[in-house]
């Protein structure tokens, strides 16, 4: 694991740090990917880690006066899918960012971090690609601004340097003459990587396309465009003869591999058929996707404040403090694990399990500054002057919390084993929304897992507490 962790309170601290450490260093927001590489023995020899997320003023999303979007780096994915801006004006963005992981790692996981992952699967890439998104590269010695096109070398590679850092991406806010769709497909509903993926975005006149751009996912070493489909569909009407000839030449740019997921004949024929679908969406002006207007977040917008007013360093000797369930802690010799591992081991509340360890069974979930997070995939000194709530907390005055009183009473406890991380979703969720669909229980609970397949008593036992 790392051996120092700054929470800095400025980007110019960040760069300084980020300059005197280079490869040794990394930037952490939401460090969904960061910390299931160090489980992975793949960060051995990162040693310092950057947070920034205290820095105040970089999770905005907003249009300027030019009409470009503008995402700040700590930006988080539930963030891009509740944003009005985005679904009016950057719709693949939005239902891209919709489709990654649960709601507790898109609480947490950031657009930025998306992009600088540089995974070809990733699914955020794709639609900014279409949307001809821009980066803001800062470090110490200035900036410089790069095309999102040209901003990757291969898989997992870039042309980042080690003592910068993404500051912003921007982009052109579609207008009403341009519609956009972004489609995946993958192995199951949620939680899943990407075995294709699709973004276009079509220029309209008169019904007519006047300029196109299709980037494809997961098919290729980086995201692709399909130029020829591009250049066919310029100056036609999207008839069924025009979007089957489209797709056809989609699925011929792609050069993607066979992998325990899917074979690559397999992923080229799902680029030809959700590249279809995509565009027909767009033929017939509706959205092709599972995107509500109004998405569960499992974060109910109470304001906590920034209360690191200074950057804090910590080391193996420094302290973390912290408040849990509304009391305070201060933990020594504790900063290089995870935030789990932290309530468990020196907090000493067992409640929030242990599942998997790289944020896939939402056993550990909890709330930290007012959001459902895993708890596996924050680092322990993220927690340091922050509000955290287990499963232990959500009791009133010693009285069950009526989510569980529910559980009790619909059976929805088998094992046990996930009840904390399903009971911490739930009670999120009517927090967020008292009176959710079916529809929305689902979405809150797409980021727990019950191996004992008891679902829909657990459904049944929400739906009941929400109507009490």
């Amino acid at each position: 694991m790392w051996n120092k962790y700054y929470n800095v309170t400025s980007i110019e601290k960040a760069l300084e740090i980020l300059s005197q450490y280079q490869d040794q260093a990394r930037i952490v927001a939401g460090a969904t990917d960061l910390l299931i590489e160090f489980e992975k023995g793949l960060r051995k020899t990162t040693d310092v880690l950057i947070d920034i997320t205290r820095i105040e003023g970089l999770n905005q999303i907003t249009l300027d006066e030019d009409q470009n979007i503008h995402l700040g780096p700590l930006v988080t994915h539930n963030d891009v899918a509740a944003s009005k801006i985005i679904q009016e004006r950057a719709l693949p963005l939005a239902q891209a960012a919709w489709e990654v992981g649960s709601p507790q790692i898109r609480n947490r996981g950031t657009i930025a971090g998306n992009l600088i992952t540089a995974s070809p699967a990733n699914d955020t890439i794709t639609p900014l690609m279409a949307l001809q998104a821009k980066l803001v590269l800062k470090s110490i010695h200035g900036q410089r601004v790069v095309s999102l096109e040209d901003f990757y070398l291969g898989v997992r590679k870039s042309i980042l340097q080690a003592h910068e850092m993404v500051t912003d991406i921007y982009f052109p806010a579609l207008d009403d003459s341009q519609k956009g769709q972004f489609i995946k497909f993958a192995l199951r509903r949620a939680q899943a990587i990407s075995l294709v993926n699709v973004a276009i975005v079509c220029d309209m006149e008169n019904e007519f396309v006047k300029n196109t751009k299709i980037t494809l996912g997961a098919v290729a070493p980086t995201i692709i465009h399909a130029k020829e489909a591009e250049q066919f569909l310029n100056g036609k009407k999207l008839s069924e003869d025009v979007i089957n000839e489209a797709a056809l030449l989609a699925k011929k740019a792609t050069k993607p591999i066979s992998d325990v997921r899917g074979s690559a004949s397999y992923r080229k024929i799902l680029v030809k058929v959700i590249t279809k679908r995509a565009l027909e969406s767009i033929a017939e002006g509706k959205r092709d996707n599972l995107l509500p207007k109004d998405p569960v977040l499992l974060d109910n917008h109470s304001t906590f404040p920034v209360l690191a007013t200074s950057s804090y360093h910590s080391s193996k000797d420094e302290k973390i403090k912290t408040h849990i369930n509304g009391k305070y802690f201060e933990f020594e010799n504790c900063q290089d694990k995870t935030l789990l591992d932290l309530i468990r081991e020196d907090a000493k509340l067992i409640g929030t399990k242990e599942g998997c360890a790289e944020g896939e069974c939402g056993a550990c979930t909890v709330f930290m500054d007012g959001k459902a997070v895993m708890a596996c995939l924050v680092p322990s000194a993220r927690a340091h002057n922050a509000q955290i709530t287990t499963i232990e907390g959500i009791k009133s005055e010693g009285i069950k919390h009526i989510v569980q009183d529910f559980f009790i009473q619909e059976g929805a406890v088998q094992c046990g084993y996930c009840t904390p991380g399903f009971v911490m979703s739930a009670v999120k969720l009517l927090e967020e929304k008292p009176t959710p669909s079916q529809l929305e229980i689902k979405h809150a609970i797409s980021g727990n897992l019950c191996r004992c397949t008891g679902y829909y008593k657990i459904i049944s036992a929400i739906e009941k507490a929400s109507k009490t």
